[in-house]
Parts: structure tokens; sequence; C-alpha cells
């Protein structure tokens, strides 16, 4: 009963056992976590292990996880060593007598706790701090492996005069381990303080002698030590100016170089003055000599670190900013132009015409055959649904363009893989078997030619918009199984849709189960079992269970269709792939397919970058490479996002069949890649090892050309005082059927002034003046791989005082000019609507031309697609519009649509949006536009399923359209003897002059 009176309730008293139980319920938890935790770690690295060694990259995984296991274990011991060694001295250097205060008497019950469990308080904390500096150590491995196998650049800044690979491989690996010994300094004097104090070495409420003789001596020197790693890091952070960004630029400014250089020098000799008073505290025993020097420090970090660097900016560079900026704006342009690999730019002036006349487009008349007018990111749909085949069978969002010797003529194509897309299946097939061991690869390539399209026999629109097949049907058939006597191996097990694994391989004496040509229901399909070296073995029950584990299905341990002689294939994707046999490489967002010596290829390329390249400009590399088709690309292997050095050091091949990467040196002088070989030599084959057909499919990648351009946009300027006004500065246009986004680059074979006289692959774009919208220059880079001039920028700067229209100026011109929407009219006032494909821009006839391809797809409906109606042309402000690219050039000319356009028929041009030409009867328009409008009543009519309507209709609409062809036959002269009958009906110039459409 409590002193109230209250009755005291009677204890609940547990069961005889139940703490033993409960202690051995937490006891079994935590043993069961920490073997969960273990057997994960366990599998990852062994399933990692087998995996390399599938690939032959054995090297790679033993080289990565040795540094990886080498810097954590020299981080972590040293961290808890050195932290559990001060607690220790603190420890055993406390007072055996501790004078009795309050203060004392409240820290004695903790004592009593702490001390019988201080050997395991000591293992617990050096433990817990030895993991987390370990897996600090560990991440840092890039950097070590960079350090240890460092070249020189040959280049030095112009402010230290030290060469780039200081920057590059040194200083950031010096600066960590200052780091870590400021963190591992900071933890022991913490720790050694809380032991001294807990066991009465400090005493706080003490009038006098508040700390202990020991306790003196292992804090001074603790402090002194973080105080003199400070003063080396101040020393550092001198060459991080080369590097620091947020003023006008990257890199060592005016105030930098007179005001904050100065200022670090003297804070690291203040840091070390101030570290000899706290060493000299040991001896002293006197505070306040090192009081002072800490105030002192703290003192003037702010007053020369900040204050001074202030004033100096605001009053001595803002009042001439221009002046006192240039030399170092100077240097900052040479280091980005250099470190972003620019600096070899051709830049010509080119005074564009803003007229065309037939002469002038004659000279150009070999570089039209390059002006594709499949649009890559819109005729996804018209592949899938024209050669899908099966609902289980896909191509990639946007296609790829690739070149090909046809008929001893290379042409471009646009180039897709038919891989499997497991979302197609039916429901009813979507289980465990068939996802992973029926359905496991892709079936052959599909491939069109860039710049034609098929013709029917509507008079009216000229043609069904259907691409020209190079490459079609199952089994493929086509121009490109014709280059190899036995066709091409066409099955893809390794493609950018192969997101899932997939188990391989037919019991000893069993059939094949993997579905490989999908001809009938049943039997009547083909089946397959790969043969290709890649593949991890998993016949045997240890790495079925690991595998089980990983990827948490026990299918694989229970299911018959894993047997002896089964792989399982996973990572299967080609970027992935090459980002885990090189981890130190960033690899390009876009793989492509080409088919070389009988196999499919996809080809990537790899970047070395850095962000400590001293003095040249800093940029985030995503935001470089975003644009309209690749909004999100990202980067796994990256460190960081910002760099401020690139170069396209390694091109990679990933067989489609067997997995197999190669990884080929393609910059032997980037120093960086020279590191990367020296870690992990033999992995990278030199150059000369690439082959000649693989090397004609080589290209220059896009993302690398994507920052370059961006840099360009603000680095072609040179003179300092330019770059400072900023009244030369470029950007990339917004894409105009996208104006969230840049337009993309493009790859167009085109001839310019500074390339020499035939057409090259190139890789395209344009700028405009910041803040406007007309055309400020047009930038292209020789993409040929085999080619002298490979990578050879080149821009054509347009006068500032003309007004050549931009992209999306010509843009708004189409969208407006009444005779294409006339045009549209027959389609869109129906089910379907009009899609305007790429903006294509390229020099012609001393000036630039806009052509845009123009699609029309049904709004609703299955198995519907874009449709290339028509194309769409643009020089100067004059638009021209025909079922051919040659129609339209004849309509920007003024010429009557079956005129030759490259022959000079008196150099005259047409007016701004006039369509048609004029040499045009009034009665024969009329004829076709009665026709226009029957033809559209029999499409009315067939999708309303009246047939007979439909027929009666068409007929009328033909009747219709030979009466106007007969009026037109009347009034066309007779064709002059060098131009010839065109396939389509048309006149063309001769052969060795007549564009391919």
């Amino acid at each position: 009963m409590f002193d109230d009176g209250t009755p005291e309730r009677p204890r609940r008293v547990p069961p005889p056992g139940s703490q033993q139980r409960s202690r051995a319920l937490i006891g079994t938890i935590i043993v069961l976590v920490v073997a969960f935790f273990l057997v994960s770690v366990f599998t990852g690295v062994w399933t990692d292990r087998l995996w390399f060694r599938s690939v032959g990259y054995s090297g790679v995984f033993t080289k990565v996880l040795g540094t990886k296991v080498l810097l954590f274990l020299v981080f972590g011991l040293t961290m808890g060593v050195v932290v559990a060694a001060n607690v220790a001295v603190a420890y055993r250097f406390r007072p055996l007598f501790r004078p009795a205060s309050q203060e004392q008497v409240n820290l004695d019950r903790y004592r009593e706790v702490v001390d019988p469990l201080r050997k395991w308080l000591l293992i617990a904390i050096a433990l817990v701090l030895g993991l987390f500096a370990g897996g600090s150590g560990a991440g840092q491995w890039r950097q070590f492996l960079l350090w240890r196998h460092r070249s020189p650049f040959g280049t030095t800044d112009p402010y230290f005069h030290k060469d780039v690979g200081f920057y590059v491989f040194d200083l950031p690996w010096l600066h960590y381990l200052v780091d870590f010994g400021l963190a591992v300094t900071v933890l022991s004097l913490i720790a050694a303080a809380v032991v001294h104090y807990l066991f009465g070495g400090i005493r706080l409420q003490s009038k006098r002698d508040r700390l202990s003789g020991a306790a003196q001596v292992q804090i001074s020197v603790l402090a002194g030590l973080f105080v003199l790693i400070k003063g080396a890091d101040y020393w550092l952070d001198r060459y991080n100016l080369t590097t620091d960004s947020g003023g006008l630029f990257t890199g060592v400014g005016y105030t930098d170089q007179n005001a904050v250089l100065p200022a670090k020098t003297i804070l690291t000799f203040i840091a070390i003055i101030c570290a000899i008073l706290f060493f000299a505290n040991v001896l002293r025993r006197t505070w306040l000599l090192p009081s002072v020097g800490l105030v002192l420090l703290v003192l003037s970090s702010i007053l020369l670190g900040v204050i001074w660097p202030g004033i100096v900016q605001q009053f001595q560079v803002k009042p001439s900013e221009p002046d006192k900026e240039a030399p170092y704006i100077a240097a900052n342009i040479k280091a980005t132009r250099d470190a972003y690999d620019i600096a070899g730019t051709k830049v010509t002036e080119y005074d564009a015409n803003q007229t065309l006349s037939q002469s002038q487009l004659r000279s150009d008349t070999e570089s039209l055959p390059g002006i594709r007018l499949l649009d890559p990111a819109l005729v996804s749909e018209a592949f899938e649904q024209l050669q899908q085949v099966r609902g289980y069978y896909s191509v990639a969002p946007v296609l790829d363009v690739d070149r090909y010797q046809v008929d001893g003529r290379t042409r471009d194509m646009v180039v897709a893989v038919r891989e499997l897309d497991q979302n197609g299946l039916p429901d009813g097939q979507r289980n465990w078997a068939n996802e992973h061991t029926v359905y496991t690869h892709g079936y052959g390539v599909v491939a069109a030619y860039g710049n034609q399209q098929d013709k029917n026999d509507n008079p009216v629109t000229g043609n069904d918009g259907k691409p020209v097949w190079a490459e079609r049907d199952l089994p493929p058939k086509g121009d490109l199984t014709n280059m190899f006597p036995n066709g091409y191996q066409p099955r893809i097990y390794f493609g950018e849709k192969s997101t899932t694994y997939a188990i391989v391989g037919k019991a000893p004496g069993g059939k094949n189960v993997e579905l490989d040509l999908p001809e009938g229901q049943g039997a009547n399909s083909r089946t397959n079992t790969y043969e290709g070296q890649a593949g991890v073995p998993v016949g045997g029950l240890f790495n079925k269970l690991m595998y089980a584990i990983k990827f948490s299905e026990p299918n694989i341990v229970l299911s018959s269709r894993v047997n002896a002689n089964s792989k399982i294939l996973y990572d299967r994707a080609p970027r992935e792939r090459v980002q885990k046999v090189a981890p130190w490489l960033t690899v390009d967002g876009d793989s492509y397919p080409a088919v070389v010596d009988g196999r499919v290829k996809w080809i990537l390329d790899g970047y070395t970058t850095t962000d400590h390249y001293p003095n040249s400009e800093k940029d985030s590399l995503r935001s470089m490479t975003s644009d309209a088709l690749s909004p999100n690309t990202t980067y796994a292997t990256l460190p960081t996002d910002e760099i401020n050095y690139m170069r396209n050091s390694v091109k990679a091949v990933v067989d489609a069949y067997d997995g197999s990467v190669k990884l080929y040196q393609w910059d032997d002088k980037d120093p960086i890649l020279k590191a990367w070989e020296g870690a992990f030599p033999g992995i990278v084959e030199p150059k000369s090892k690439i082959s000649p057909d693989l090397l004609a499919h080589m290209r220059y990648p896009e993302d690398m050309f994507k920052v370059q351009r961006n840099m360009l946009a603000t680095y072609h300027v040179t003179n300092p005082k330019t770059f400072y006004g900023g009244t030369d500065q470029w950007k990339v246009p917004e894409d105009p059927e996208n104006k969230a986004n840049k337009q993309p680059p493009y790859r167009l074979s085109v001839r310019t002034p500074s390339g020499g006289p035939d057409p090259v692959f190139s890789l395209t774009s344009v700028f405009v003046p910041q803040k406007r919208q007309n055309l400020a220059s047009f930038i292209s880079v020789d993409a040929d791989a085999g080619q002298k001039d490979y990578g050879t920028i080149r821009i054509l700067r347009l006068p500032s005082n003309t007004q050549i229209p931009g992209p999306s100026q010509i843009a708004n011109l189409f969208g407006a000019d009444s005779d294409i929407q006339d045009k549209l009219l027959a389609f869109t006032r129906t089910n379907s609507t009009a899609l305007f494909g790429n903006l294509l821009t390229l020099p012609v006839g001393d000036g630039l031309l806009y052509v845009q391809p123009l699609y029309t797809q049904r709004k609703t409906g299955e198995g519907r697609y874009p449709v290339l109606r028509y194309v769409l042309v643009s020089f100067g402000e004059k638009v021209g519009i025909g079922n051919t690219l040659t129609e339209a050039l004849n309509d920007v000319l003024g010429l009557a649509p079956d005129a030759p356009s490259g022959a000079d028929t008196g150099g005259t041009t047409g007016s701004g949006g006039t369509t048609g030409g004029g040499a045009v009867s009034s009665d024969v328009r009329q004829l076709l536009q009665q026709a226009e409008t029957k033809f559209a009543t029999a499409q009315k009519a067939l999708q309303s399923g009246d047939l007979e309507g439909y027929a009666k209709a068409q007929g009328e609409a033909r009747d219709l359209v030979q009466q106007a062809i007969a009026a037109a036959n009347k009034a066309t002269p007779t064709p002059s003897p060098s131009a010839t009958p065109s396939p389509s009906g048309s006149s063309s110039p001769s052969p060795s002059a007549s564009p391919s459409n």
C-alpha cells in the first residue's frame, strides 16, 4: 500500500523461462537477419563472378573486387583502429582519483553501466566506424586506380604550371585522403573527449584543473593534427580554383588569382602555426596560445576567405569587368575548346542565298539522295505493323540510320531489329515456362531505304507511303541477306528490349523448346536451341540455388526445363553489358544494330569523362544530351553528372546472338583511357583489330556531338570581350513538334563548302541566336568512321544581317500554308491526322534547304500507323509540296510537276506558298479536285461498310482522273531529249544526276 492509502496493485510476475525465451527469440531474429545479409552478399558476388567468366572478362571482376576489398580493409581498419586506440588511451589514462562533486556523482551511474561492457563497446564502435569508412573507401576504387595508373596529358595550366594529369588523377585522390584524415581526427577527438569526460578526465564544473594532464595531452595532439590536416586542405584548395564554377565561367578569375589564392596560402601557414601551438600545449599546459591561434584561424578564414574577395570583386573587378576578366576568359575558352575536342572546328562564312535556281540545284544534285524522307521517330509503328509478324515481336520506338553497299552504291537505310517483347504475349501464355524458356529471343532485321516510298495507282496522292524494304519478312530476305552467301544469323538473344533472364539449352536427347519461327501454330512452329558461348551454366544444383536466390524464383530449382545443358542469359541489353564489363566508361545512350560478317552486331560508343580538367567549362551531361528524342538520358557509371572533359575513347560491339562484348581503342591519345588500360591490361583491343566491314558501320556518336554543339553555341566565340558581351551567343533551337525539348541532330549525307565535292555521311544540326528564331548557323560533323576527316566539325556561319528562317519559323510556314492544308484536307477531314516528320536542314544551291516528310495516320482503329503522304520543301521563305522530293523541289522552283528540277529551264523561282506550279490548266485542276472529292466519298463508304458505294465512287474518281490525265497530256509539250521518263511517269534528269526518291 502506498503512503496515501491506495492499495498497491499486485505485480505480474513473468512465468519462469519467459525472459530466456524472449532473449532466444531476439537472438534468433538477429542471426537470421545476419545470415540473410551474408547469403545475399555471397550470392551477388558469386553470380557476378560466373557472369564475368561467361563473357571472358574475369580480369575486370577480379580487379574491381580486389581493389574494393583492399580499400575497404585499409580505410576501415585505419578508422576503426585509430578511433579505438584513442578510446583505449583515454580510458587507460583516466584519473584514478576523482574529486567529489555533484557532476561526478551523476556520472557514476553511467560508469557503472559502461565499465563492465567497455570492451564490447570498444569493439562495436570500431566495427561500426570501420564499416562506414571501409564502404566510403571502397567507393573510391575508380579514383584510386586512375591515380595508381596515371599518365601525363602533356599540357599545363597557365596559373600553377602543373600538368593537367595532376588535376585529373592526383588532386581528387589527395583530397579524399585529406578529407579522410580530417574525419579520423574529428571522430577520435570526439570519442576521446567523451571517454575523458565520462571517467573524470574532463570536469566541466570544476573551478580549476578542468582537464587532467592526460586529457590535455591527448586533446592537444588530436586538435593539432586536425588543424595541420586542415592546412593541407587549404593548400589543395588553391588548385580547386581551376575547376570552381558559379561565376561568369569555370576556372580562375581575377578575384581568384588576386584575392582567393593569396588568402588560401596565408590560411595554410596560419593553420601550420596554430597546429604548432597545439603541439606546444603538450608541454606548456596552457590553452591561451592554442585558443588565440584557433581564433586567428577562424577570423582569418572569414576575413581573407570571404570578405576580402568580396571587396576585390565589388570595387576592383565590377567597374571594369571586361578588361579585368579578359585574360582569364581567354584561358577558359582555350581550355574548354581543348577539353571538348572542338578546337579544330572549321568555321566558314556562308552568305546564304534565299532564292534557288535550276542551275544551282543541278550543281548539288548529288546531295539530294542523302535527304532521308523516312523519319526514324515516326516510322517505328509502320515497321511494327507491316513487319511485326507476331504480337510478341517489336522494334525500338526510335529507329536507327545506317549505310550499306547495294549494287555498288552506298545507301542510307532506316534499320530496326525485330526483338522479343513479352508484353505482346496473350494472357494465357504469360507463365514462367513460356516467358523464360520458350519465348527467349527475337528474329531478324528490318530495313527500309531512307529516301524512297512505295507507289500505287492512286493519281491523287501519288503514293501509299509505305517504306521500300531493303530487308523484310520471316525468314528474313532482302539486300542485307543477299550480302552473305548463307545469309546472316537472325536470332536476337541480346537486345535493347531483352530485360528479363532466359534459360536456354535442351536436355540430352530432348527436343528444342525455344520458339524460333512462328510459321503456324503448335507443331508448325519452328523451335531452336541456343548454341552461343555466352551464358552461365546452371545444370548443377548449387548454381541453380544461387540463381533462384538472385532472381527470387524457385522454379529455377524445381522446373524440369532447367537441365544439365541449361544456361542462363541475363543482363542482356547491349548498353548494360558494356557498362558492366567496362564500369569506368560512360556509354552513349544509343546502341544501334548493324549486320556485319553474317552476324547482327550492336555498336556502342564509350566515353571517358572528368570534371577536373582545369579552367574548362562545366555543364550537366544529362542536360547537354537531352532532346526531343531522348529527354531522359541517364549515365549509370558516371560518378557525377557535371563534366568538363569528354572523349569518345572506345567503340564497343555486342553480338546479338551470343552476347560477346568487344572493346576497341578509338582515341589512343586520351590519357584517361591510357590510365584505364594500365589498370585493366588487355581488356581494350587496339583499333587495328576492327575489321573493315565493321568499320564501315561505325559512326560519330550522337551524345558526343550533342555535348560539342552545346559548347560551340557559346564557345565558337574566341574573342574574350565578345564572349563577355554575349552578343554572339547561339542556342540549339527547340524542336518544332516538341517545343519543351531541343531539336535532335539528324544523320544525313550532305556536302558543305569546306568538306570537298562529294556528299559525306554526317551528323547535322543548326543554331539560332539567343532569344531569336532565325537561323544563325548550320553545324555538321563528318560521321563516316572510315574517312580520314572523321570527326571534323564544320560550321556554316550566316551573316548577322541575313534573316534566314529557323526551324520554328519554317514549321509555322508549313503549318500556315493554304495549299498544304488543302492537300491534307482529303485525309484530315476523315478519320486521319497529320504528322510532321523530322525537319531536315542541309546546304543546297548556296543556301539552306529545309525538307520535311509529312505523314498521315488514322485516329482510331487497330493496325494504324503513319503513312508518308507528301514531302515539304522550303528555300528562303518559299514553300513547296509534292508526292516526291523532286515534285516538291519543282514546286519551290515554280515548275510544272513533271518538269525535271535538275535541268535549267530558265532559272525562275516559285513564289512562297504556291503549289502545283502554273503549267496546269484550270480544267485539269477542276477535274483533279472532283476526283479528290470522289476518293474521299469512297473512303467514307468503305469505313461505313458500304462496299457498293465504295466501288461506285472509286470508279467515278478514276474516270475523272483519266480525263485529267488526257487533258494534261494535250497541254504538256514534248519533253526535251535530255529528260527521260521516270518510273512514276514524270520526266527526270539523266540517271547520273537524278535524285532517288
